[in-house]
């Protein structure tokens, strides 16, 4: 079903953990309006910040597909989709790729516990 390698997804979940738990990030859970560019505008507060650097460029690097998937299982496991619509996950976010996919990512509150239950969900897990 996982088309990509669960330990990299394993990776960017550690990775956005430490991003997350850090006291100074501060995302927002809705934009204050439609006209509001808040995910840029939070994500540009942490341009020098090397666990903000370090995560966005683990996820630039991936490949399309790949960046594919992490969004289909975030979504998964945020609930907007069941384990049988993967198929369906993965055709949404695969419409749905620009090339901010990372910031796109980052920028999710609870992103990390959003992969881990989508993981989960599929039947893998980080635990050794």
């Amino acid at each position: 079903m996982l088309e990509m390698n669960p330990d990299i997804v394993c990776a960017v979940i550690e990775r956005a953990r430490e991003f997350h738990a850090k006291e100074e990030v501060v995302i927002p859970e809705e934009p204050g309006s439609p006209a509001d560019d808040w995910a840029i505008q939070v994500l540009a507060d942490h341009v020098d910040d090397m666990t903000y650097l370090d995560l966005k460029t683990q996820l630039e690097d991936l490949d399309p597909e790949q960046q594919v998937t992490l969004v289909a299982i975030m979504w998964l496991g945020r609930g907007d989709f069941e384990a049988d619509e993967w198929s369906t996950a993965v055709e949404e976010a695969k419409d749905n790729w620009t090339p901010y996919m990372a910031d796109y990512l980052i920028a999710t509150p609870l992103v990390a516990d959003y992969l881990t239950e989508g993981l989960d969900m599929l039947g893998y897990s980080c635990e050794d």
